[in-house]
């Protein structure tokens, strides 16, 4: 079986995405197991802190042989959700042989809602940087990882998913669409913090467009288009009628 790697920005769909995996009947799923090596790594004081570093291993490199091993001698697909700015001092030669998934978010969409827990946010708290940086490093080695846009995977799910079921040569399975409200076994210690809204859906919301960043956050934000179109290139597409339909709404 494999290890898929999700490399996601922050404010993104990520825990739906990795909720979606989890209904899979061939796939198990693991919620950011980097945390505490980030937090370890950068001293950062963020919500939860201590319950993090209690629950998880503080060696990023220890956790990345673990996830490797358990997807070597496991009857299931390992599913890994990880944020991309957890990325540090992180050897990537023993990944190079992984899936790996890219989950963007338009930074004029995103960047509002990370400045409202984040107000001193910089270009790293994105995840665009070292995104791009592990995009080139793969790419590199012959590795061609699947990048997903949340606005793309909104606009017309199903497409979207199964483009990645493809790119990732498992079978397409219906039940990716829907799942039961509520807590799952999986999430991290940290979900009582940032996972109300999902615990309430049951599958992948409509695509909404949010305002513009205030224009404080420019400079910001133009550090993260240049990386965001990179990124987006390679990005699975929705079909140009959910763009009509969207529009129509």
């Amino acid at each position: 079986m494999a290890l898929i790697n999700l490399w996601s920005g922050p404010r993104n769909v990520s825990t739906a995405l990795m909720y979606s995996l989890r209904q899979r009947s061939d796939t198990t799923v693991v919620d950011e197991p980097l945390y505490a090596h980030f937090l370890a790594r950068t001293g950062r004081d963020k919500t939860g802190r201590e319950s993090v570093l209690e629950s998880q291993s503080h060696d990023g490199n220890a956790v990345v042989r673990e996830l490797i091993v358990r997807s070597q001698s496991n009857t299931q697909h390992v599913f890994a959700k990880h944020m991309a700015h957890h990325l540090i001092d992180i050897e990537l030669s023993p990944l190079l042989d992984s899936h790996h998934v890219f989950l963007i978010r338009d930074p004029r969409q995103m960047l509002s809602s990370l400045t409202i827990q984040l107000p001193d946010a910089e270009l790293p708290d994105t995840g665009l940087s070292q995104q791009c940086s592990l995009l080139e490093t793969l790419r590199q080695h012959g590795v061609q990882p699947a990048v997903l846009d949340s606005r793309e995977l909104l606009l017309d799910t199903e497409h979207v998913l199964r483009s990645l079921c493809s790119h990732l040569d498992i079978p397409w399975e219906p039940d990716m669409l829907h799942w039961p409200a509520g807590p799952k076994p999986e999430d991290g210690v940290w979900a009582p913090h940032w996972y109300h809204a999902v615990h309430q859906s049951t599958g992948f919301s409509s695509y909404r467009e949010k305002p513009p960043p205030h224009a404080s956050l420019e400079p910001l934000l133009e550090q993260c288009l240049p990386l965001y179109h990179t990124l987006f290139e390679h990005a699975f597409r929705a079909r140009s009628d959910s763009y009509n339909e969207s529009t129509e709404r």
